[in-house]
């Protein structure tokens, strides 16, 4: 099992994806592919991304969860690595500038 989410992508990645994966939610990709097609898919995904950003999770048996993830781009969520195990950690919300 193969999910990327997209954020602000240009649509011409959006029309790219829509060739190999299923289109469930705007911007929510899956599809279920070997390990050599989603890294092709996640460099089209690094080339064409622009100012946007990508999540891509996928089945796999190297850890406890189950599955693994990388993302790309500015986002509040950060994948985090603690004592082997990778999780999500949100970045503070900036603060407002006082006027």
């Amino acid at each position: 099992m193969l999910v990327i989410v997209l954020e602000n992508a240009p649509p011409r990645l959006r029309g790219r994806l829509a060739i190999w994966l299923l289109e469930v939610r705007a911007g929510v990709y899956v599809g279920n592919y070997s390990r050599r097609l989603r890294e092709h898919i996640w460099t089209q995904v690094e080339e064409g991304i622009e100012d946007g950003n990508a999540v891509i999770a996928w089945r796999s048996n190297t850890n406890e969860a189950g599955f693994d993830f990388l993302t790309l781009g500015e986002n509040r969520r950060m994948p985090v690595e603690m004592d082997g195990i990778r999780l999500v950690s949100f970045l503070p919300l900036p603060i407002p500038d006082e006027q």
